[in-house]
């Protein structure tokens, strides 16, 4: 069923402010420019190295071939490690979420031209040998400096490669894939000594070896930052610890989070932290969790669905277990805006971030709250309460996805009753895969401009 509650304007409280519309096109533009300047530095020692017409036979195409693809993968990988350094600055540029998805076309990438390093090089030195793949192969891994452990970091990046499709990934518990994808700095560590032990154009002192010495300080800076510094830095100052735990359901709860100068804590509703409670059989696990409620100076909330060992244990914190987080992360933030209206769409623990925008949305805004069933709808009273105070309409729609009410709103008829002026706002859209596709399908044959589209940092 389909239940609209158009709500009145109560009391006297004022809209907040609207923050100002933040473009990040510049951040984007200037990120570009730097990697593609860093590709070509990557690149010079080989380009002044080789000589016009020293490429002529056969082994010597495959083993420049291989020295190529060998430079592009080692500067790709560090790349990709700097993009998930959880920089600030990098954040502000470009938005977590494209973050993410740079993030992962790079990984597509490393691994092509690990693959296709490792292959060309050994066909190389096959044809100068005179010798068999598997015959050259064997001689490099057993004489040549340092190629055991860039082999073994080679299968590493490959199995993280793998593990990282989306299906396989999703199939992973979080844990268990976070722990996986961590052995990328082990990857990069094994794979180190080879560049320069090895490396034709990096294994004496010169300009590529100052490069690229570098371009690993710049890495191991970045990480150091964001990893280390910038968390102890934030926990330091602020000392966050569970208030109370409330249960906002069977499968959901919120827990209320104190701490000390939390009204300069910079966190905007929408955003999420990395946070691990340290309490017996939790403090080994980070996960990230939106907040549920605008920052108000007073406390934080995060609203969790629980449906794993982690999220089940959350229930029985108690008051005082002290928190050690990173963040705040992500733009799926009003700032984002850039029409005066909008629309919230969300399912499951979707719900959390949106409920939190519409404290910081302006008036007016159209909320649509998809659930299988009533007792699913969760924060209910408060999306009420918010609906009218904020001019908000509120859309439950209930039932199964077969129902003709639920599948008629997921067309672009449906969404249009709903929303007549659909393509004049902001969409901001959280929930779970099914529901976040069929609604780009739908938003796009209405032609609502992607720049108005908004979705979660973890729906990418």
């Amino acid at each position: 069923m389909t239940v609209p509650r158009q709500q009145r304007q109560a009391g006297s409280l004022a809209a907040p402010a609207a923050r100002p519309v933040e473009h990040n096109g510049a951040g984007r533009f200037l990120l570009r420019t730097l990697f593609w300047g860093g590709f070509a530095l990557a690149l010079l020692p080989w380009w002044l190295g080789t000589k016009p017409g020293s490429i002529d036979t056969t082994a010597e195409i495959f083993q420049s071939a291989g020295r190529v693809t060998g430079l592009i993968a080692g500067y790709l990988l560090l790349m990709q490690i700097i993009l998930m350094s959880r920089l600030s600055v990098l954040e502000r540029w470009i938005g977590a979420r494209h973050l993410g998805l740079w993030h992962r076309e790079l990984g597509g990438s490393v691994l092509i031209t690990i693959l296709a390093h490792a292959a060309l090089i050994t066909v190389g030195y096959a044809y100068a040998d005179r010798v068999g793949f598997v015959s050259e192969l064997g001689t490099i891994l057993t004489e040549y400096e340092d190629m055991v452990t860039a082999f073994l970091a080679a299968g590493m990046l490959v199995c993280i490669g793998l593990l990282s499709i989306r299906g396989l990934r999703r199939a992973l518990p979080y844990e268990l894939w976070y722990f996986l994808h961590l052995t990328a700095y082990l990857a990069l560590l094994l794979g180190f000594a080879h560049q320069f032990s090895n490396g034709q154009e990096l294994f004496k002192p010169g300009l590529g070896r100052t490069l690229w010495t570098v371009f690993y300080v710049v890495m191991i800076c970045a990480v150091a930052w964001g990893r280390v510094v910038a968390p102890l830095t934030l926990n330091l100052r602020h000392r966050l610890r569970v208030a109370d735990v409330v249960a906002e359901g069977p499968d959901m709860v919120s827990i209320y989070i104190t701490g000390n100068r939390l009204h300069d804590l910079d966190a905007q509703a929408g955003q999420f932290f990395r946070w691990r409670f340290l309490s017996r059989g939790l403090w080994w696990q980070a996960h990230p969790f939106s907040l549920s409620a605008a920052p108000n100076g007073r406390w934080l909330r995060l609203t969790v669905k629980t449906v794993g060992s982690h999220t089940n244990a959350l229930r029985d914190l108690r008051p005082g277990v002290r928190i050690f987080v990173e963040g705040p992360w992500g733009d799926f933030t009003a700032s984002r805006r850039v029409k005066s209206r909008t629309v919230l769409i969300a399912a499951g623990s979707g719900i959390a971030p949106i409920r939190a925008l519409l404290e910081e949305l302006p008036p007016g805004a159209v909320v649509i709250y998809r659930a299988s069933a009533v007792h699913d709808l969760h924060l209910r009273d408060e999306l009420e309460h918010l609906a009218e105070l904020r001019h908000a309409t509120l859309w439950f729609v209930v039932g199964d996805r077969r129902d003709p009410g639920p599948r008629r709103l997921f067309t672009p008829t449906g969404m249009r009753e709903l929303v007549p002026d659909i393509t004049e706002r902001d969409i901001y859209l959280c929930g779970p895969d099914g529901l976040v596709t069929q609604s780009l399908q739908v938003l796009r044959r209405l032609r609502v401009p992607r720049r108005q589209i908004h979705l979660d940092p973890f729906e990418f």
